[in-house]
């Protein structure tokens, strides 16, 4: 089963190189861009501890009865485990908690890109800010990159996070009901991967994902990921059956490989009354930071689609 509209098949290895090479649109160099995730991920770490200090250095209010209140500041947890190595953890951020809610929030989680190869959740910090000072809590998830593991291994561990994340919900301080899974490129199709798999995935947000793998045989990017066609079959979301598959938006940048563009569009007509948001003047890295920016046209969508869960 292949996607009907997609036309990979016509190009050569070559082409499907270029094609598959997201700063190829830009120029070719995207270090200036993880720069600012680094840098943006930084001033949310930063913005979390001037929440703490604050809290740590005013009296916490109390009831009639003398008892102390919840905290009234946003708060980070860093480094949550979910399983037994040093990468299988979570970063959790959690907005202030008020005697006016009656909810826990909602849970808007977020999976990192780079080809599964590159980043980690702590370049990943810089949709925190915006997503607790909206009423959200915001996992962010760090999984072991290829060659260490394999795609099929990436996966499970991410749905692993998952139903960590699911269990633990009230621990934790989130609505295990409604949980809103994000990713960037290679982790919007882990976050695909894992709504498939996990059906207590209330929405979820894909932004400029790759859905199907096989256009990935015969180019560089799989000397890491080492897939073959079978595998590259299995664990593409375009191949599923898609039937129970959460809400979903789908964006993509306008500054992208035609490539990239139509893995959305595909990925969308399969999955049936799916818009997708060509988002002007953003590219394949930058789309990310508008995913919860109530200021951006993503963000907006984003925020109305966790409203209606």
């Amino acid at each position: 089963m292949t996607l009907a509209t997609s036309d990979w098949r016509s190009l050569s290895a070559a082409q499907r190189e270029l094609a598959l090479s997201p700063s190829s649109a830009i120029g070719g160099n995207y270090q200036p861009l993880i720069a600012q995730y680094v840098q943006r991920s930084a001033a949310a770490r930063a913005w979390f501890a001037a929440q703490s200090q604050h809290r740590g250095s005013s009296p916490e209010p109390s009831t009639s009865d003398g008892a102390h209140n919840a905290p009234s500041a946003a708060n980070a947890c860093y480094g949550i485990v979910y399983g037994d190595t040093a990468s299988q953890t979570f970063d959790l951020f959690l907005p202030p908690r008020t005697s006016a809610a009656h909810r826990a929030p909602p849970l808007l989680v977020f999976i990192h890109g780079g080809y599964w190869q590159e980043l980690s959740k702590n370049e990943s910090h810089f949709c925190a800010v915006h997503a607790v000072q909206n009423g959200l809590a915001h996992a962010v998830l760090d999984y072991t990159l290829a060659p260490a593991a394999s795609v099929n291994d990436i996966v499970d561990e991410c749905e692993k996070a998952l139903r960590t994340l699911h269990t633990q919900a009230a621990a934790l301080g989130f609505d295990p009901n409604r949980i809103t899974l994000s990713g960037s490129s290679a982790g919007a199709h882990l976050a695909a991967m894992v709504a498939l798999r996990c059906p207590f995935v209330a929405s979820s947000v894909l932004v400029s994902g790759i859905y199907e793998l096989e256009p990935l045989l015969g180019t560089s990017i799989n000397h890491a990921l080492g897939l073959n066609q079978a595998q590259a079959q299995r664990l593409s979301p375009a191949l599923h059956d898609v039937s129970r598959f959460p809400k979903t938006l789908l964006a993509v940048g306008e500054i992208e490989t035609a490539h990239f563009k139509q893995q959305s569009a595909d990925f969308a007509a399969h999955l049936n009354n799916t818009c997708v948001y060509h988002l002007a003047g953003r590219n394949h890295f930058d789309v990310v930071f508008d995913i919860i920016d109530p200021a951006t046209e993503l963000g907006q969508q984003t925020l109305r689609l966790i409203q209606s869960t």
